[in-house]
């Protein structure tokens, strides 16, 4: 579970009580030093109130949902996050007292630590493709199989990967990628799979997949076959290890971190696999938009919600009367350590500017080579 970032800045300021007791607590007497202590603590409290409102506004809309009741303004918190507008850090301080907030980062992995666990954990290296063509034709191929239109999967590969991305772009690394630039999540591919997507996929529709290689085995022959049926040994042990927990998003998180889950998640940049996680995470929004009684096709822009924020989130995004979408902050779709770190949402902090910023990005990167030869695909 990741520490939340208030929490983090409290344990920041126990621990700073002890560090005063040395040449710091000659600064602690300071009024400057105490007058920004005191503004950041006032802040943090603020923040924490914000976060926790997001939360409990949530939870009645759920229930109201449940209850089949509607959805009003009311049930969403309608003012932005706090902003910290206090006295700046003094610039005399020792490292010993406090900047702000301090978030414990969670490790993320990246793709060498993927096929590191792959090979370690299941003696299994993903398939992967010799060009990039090669990969898009072959998600075109089961996406439009699943219903996914050309719009939706070009127009949120655009969104996700700026239009050039290759299947194995992570999070924070697109293409082409900024010196120095660092993954900032696990997401890979072109609709951005998190870890613990790919374990939740594989736990719900592992034998979906199964019999799809199953069907394409039986079209080769030779050391060809031999080599799609080893494939789908390993991903039968990967689905029976995906189910030794419960299908809860919270225990396929745990499970996703471990050197297995790491290993799952590598089936994202195999070439059979790959596109049948990616076009299935798509396929599953849209099912859980129509289950929930929303029969308009989803726009790339409505399908991207829920991509981003996950099925719940987006549907409340995607069903939200148009006449209140500029009133509600985007805000109110992300837990606190996600909203800060998506600069979009910041920017484009209610509902409609995000949707048309959403848009307006998709237009632009759709123009993208990469773009162009995932929409030949199609």
């Amino acid at each position: 579970m990741q520490v939340s970032l208030t929490r983090a800045f409290c344990v920041c300021l126990i621990v700073s009580g002890f560090l005063f007791a040395g040449p710091a607590a000659a600064q602690s007497d300071d009024p400057a030093v105490a007058a920004y202590i005191q503004a950041r603590q006032e802040f943090e409290a603020q923040l924490g109130a914000y976060w926790n409102s997001i939360a409990e506004k949530r939870r009645i809309r759920n229930a109201k949902r449940r209850s089949g009741e509607p959805v009003v303004l009311e049930d969403y918190v309608l003012t932005q996050p706090p902003v910290y507008g206090g006295p700046p850090r003094p610039s005399g301080l020792t490292a010993s007292v406090p900047a702000g907030p301090a978030p414990m980062r969670k490790f993320i992995p990246v793709v060498a630590d993927l096929l590191k666990a792959a090979k370690e954990q299941f003696h299994f290296v993903p398939d992967q493709v010799k060009n990039e063509v090669e990969f898009k034709r072959a998600y075109a191929k089961v996406a439009a199989a699943a219903g996914i239109t050309r719009d939706q999967a070009v127009r949120i590969y655009s969104f996700e990967t700026g239009g050039n991305g290759t299947y194995y772009v992570q999070a924070g690394l697109t293409t082409p990628q900024r010196p120095g630039a660092q993954a900032i999540s696990p997401a890979i591919g072109y609709n951005q799979l998190l870890n613990t997507n790919s374990v939740g996929l594989l736990a719900e529709h592992g034998e979906q997949f199964v019999d799809t290689l199953k069907k394409k085995a039986a079209t080769l022959q030779g050391d060809a076959k031999k080599k799609m049926e080893r494939k789908i040994a390993v991903l039968q042990r990967m689905i029976s290890f995906s189910r030794t927990v419960p299908n809860q998003w919270a225990e396929h998180d745990k499970l996703a971190f471990t050197p297995g889950g790491l290993a799952i998640h590598s089936l994202v940049l195999d070439r059979d696999v790959g596109p049948l996680l990616q076009a299935q995470k798509l396929l599953n929004s849209v099912l859980f938009a129509r289950r929930r009684g929303y029969k308009e096709p989803l726009t790339a822009a409505e399908l991207a919600m829920m991509n981003l924020t996950g099925d719940g989130n987006g549907y409340d995004i995607v069903s939200m009367p148009h006449a209140i979408r500029s009133r509600v902050p985007t805000a109110n779709f992300f837990q606190q350590g996600g909203y800060e770190r998506n600069s979009v949402a910041i920017r484009n902090n209610v509902v409609s500017s995000l949707l048309a910023a959403t848009d307006a990005k998709m237009d632009q990167a759709s123009r993208q080579p990469g773009a162009r030869d995932l929409a030949a695909g199609f």
